[in-house]
């Protein structure tokens, strides 16, 4: 799972100073005929650092995104639903080790990375610093976050770096059985007891906001936004594709009886786009410089995680020497 936050790191500084003209134009036409850039291709600085920024936060989004749905393993309604969330939260931790493994082929070690992330350098998806008080707030997550995540991670996989696109293939097919998992627990609830159903649309009711908020605000033009489109690092502006949810996702959803909490949502009938009421961008910002609700009890977690496995990593990289086990 993945959020588009905010990418595009607009600097005023231009992005092409000290770039080798020639090699740049080369760079560029590869693109252009749709090929791959990989490895060891030249590329710019600019390229090479939104990359790693886009994917490195694409990895934290993973890892930090299976903490939610994590703690409702053993409380799962059912044996078959306990399998499925676990085997979804070990398909995510899959897609955090694909996504290093891509970043780090553009040079930025691995360690470095989860520093960053435990240090609050670097960001991760907005809508898993929320919490998940139900069984029917994993139902929604699953599928209409897995949802968003599909729309984002298929666009950019038509992107022009190799490894990531390569890595956002096998994810999405991945993503795809998460979506339909989800889906099945929504309309199960939504079908089943007054209870059930209170309690899924309480759930929709508690995620909409930070639906909207995952493909991130409206673009605002600049000459870096520009240029990464032109790189095909970001291949579609965050509201044609929150656009695109709405088109796959508002049906689906009414379908099933629930009500959407929004009584500005509509779709102009002459511009065939969706109008929807301002879903408070300052939270959106807040949240994702670290004030949300859950933003200190993810990187804590992911901080201890980080501290238990040191043994695990120092006896793999010196077998013979001596390491202590943490008791805790």
């Amino acid at each position: 799972m993945y959020g588009n936050i905010s990418i595009i790191d607009k600097s005023s500084k231009d992005p092409l100073e000290g770039e080798d003209a020639i090699l740049l134009a080369e760079f560029e036409a590869k693109i252009e005929r749709g090929e791959k850039i990989e490895p060891n291709d030249w590329m710019p600085k600019e390229y090479r650092r939104q990359l790693i920024r886009m994917i490195e936060q694409h990895a934290h989004s993973e890892i930090i995104g299976a903490l939610p749905e994590g703690t409702w393993i053993t409380r799962a309604p059912g044996f078959k639903r306990k399998m499925a969330l676990m085997a979804k939260v070990q398909d995510e931790s899959g897609h955090c080790q694909l996504l290093y493994n891509a970043a780090e082929t553009l040079g930025k070690p691995r360690e470095q990375m989860i520093n960053d992330l435990i240090l609050g350098k670097s960001k991760y998806s907005n809508v898993f610093n929320y919490p998940a008080p139900t069984w029917a707030d994993t139902a929604i997550i699953a599928w209409l976050i897995d949802a968003s995540a599909i729309i984002n991670q298929v666009t950019n996989s038509r992107g022009s770096y190799g490894p990531y696109c390569r890595a956002l293939e096998r994810i999405c097919m991945e993503e795809s059985f998460h979506l339909r998992y989800g889906y099945d627990n929504v309309v199960t609830l939504a079908t089943g007891t007054e209870t059930q159903r209170a309690e899924v649309q309480d759930a929709l009711n508690r995620w909409w906001r930070p639906i909207m908020h995952f493909f991130g605000p409206p673009d605002v033009a600049s000459v870096h936004g520009e240029i990464l489109m032109k790189w095909k690092v970001k291949m579609a502006s965050n509201d044609d594709m929150r656009q695109q949810f709405f088109n796959q996702y508002v049906p689906k959803i009414l379908e099933l009886g629930l009500t959407i909490p929004d009584e500005g949502l509509r779709k102009d009938p002459e511009t065939k786009k969706w109008e929807y009421s301002d879903p408070d961008w300052a939270e959106f910002f807040r949240v994702i410089n670290g004030d949300g609700p859950c933003n200190k009890e993810r990187i804590a977690v992911r901080r201890r995680a980080e501290e238990d496995g040191r043994w695990v990593r120092a006896a793999l990289n010196q077998p013979s020497a001596k390491y202590t086990v943490p008791l805790s």
